[in-house]
């Protein structure tokens, strides 16, 4: 954890963004805790050896604090809260290590004993690419009706089941967020309020343009930027990875850095491709 002495710049200027960006779906009780806008799942810098580089960590956060995200600040306040009253929620992976028995009815017991438990809101989280998973649509309805549970990030991919989960938890306070820029413009068609995207990384601007424009009703700007976005975004996540996040971050000021192991770095002609994917987009 950071010592006090780099915290304590990094929460100057960032604090009062904070309290901007937290609230709650409407006023009156009985509310849960909004979590709508775009979030940039933050990389962590590695030193040569592979430690953990705090003052590079440090430097990343400023940089992203200018963009209009939900978040990005909300995780420097929440980081140093974690160590004096607790976080402000916690996004819970689907449990998948014996993913041949979780059928529905394990992972509803599942978290709906976390969240039992739990003395901050859950968020579901989904993400099939790497767990070989998908939390069932029954399942997420169900665990929509839990008090403590607030919404939903699915990574899947597959927008029908993005508009069925927003379609059969309208009732609910209950919000879903898109596991990637690459289907941010279709989820928030369907009804998703906001995005955990890692092309927001390096293309934060873009990516909040994008959420203004989709949330303004700007369709036709929001399609001609989402297509730009596509070929990135892929890059940056199923095609590339953590290796080729950092290398770009590299490139447009930010401090990537290497990987730890067992993670590799890109070769040349890697290094190459995922040039030609920004500079094709007009992003290089």
């Amino acid at each position: 954890m950071l010592g006090p002495q780099v915290w304590s710049s990094v929460r100057q200027g960032l604090s009062r963004s904070l309290s901007r960006n937290v609230g709650v779906w409407a006023s009156g009780e009985g509310k849960k805790v909004d979590i709508a806008g775009i979030y940039p799942p933050v990389t962590t810098p590695f030193t040569a050896t592979a430690e953990v580089d705090y003052g590079k960590l440090e430097e990343n956060l400023h940089k992203l604090g200018t963009f209009p995200f939900r978040a990005t600040q909300a995780t420097v306040e929440m980081t140093v809260s974690m160590a004096q009253v607790g976080a402000d929620a916690a996004m819970v992976v689907t449990p998948c290590y014996y993913r041949g028995r979780m059928s529905s009815a394990a992972l509803i017991h599942h978290y709906t004993k976390v969240a039992d438990l739990s003395p901050i809101p859950v968020v579901l989280y989904s993400v099939p690419a790497n767990t070989g998973l998908d939390l069932p649509v029954d399942a997420v309805v169900t665990l929509s009706q839990h008090p403590n549970i607030v919404g939903m990030k699915d990574s899947g991919g597959d927008v029908t089941r993005i508009g069925l989960i927003v379609h059969k938890t309208r009732k609910q306070d209950f919000q879903v967020l898109a596991g990637s820029a690459g289907f941010l413009m279709a989820s928030y068609a369907l009804g998703a309020v906001g995005g955990v995207c890692a092309l927001a990384n390096v293309l934060g601007a873009q990516v909040c343009q994008l959420e203004r424009l989709c949330c303004t009703g700007q369709w036709e700007d929001a399609q001609k930027l989402q297509h730009r976005l596509i070929e990135p975004n892929a890059a940056v996540t199923r095609r590339f990875g953590i290796p080729g996040l950092k290398k770009i971050m590299d490139w447009f000021g930010y401090y990537g850095g290497p990987c730890r192991a067992p993670l590799q770095e890109l070769s040349p002609a890697e290094e190459e491709a995922l040039r030609m994917d920004f500079t094709s987009n007009g992003w290089l």
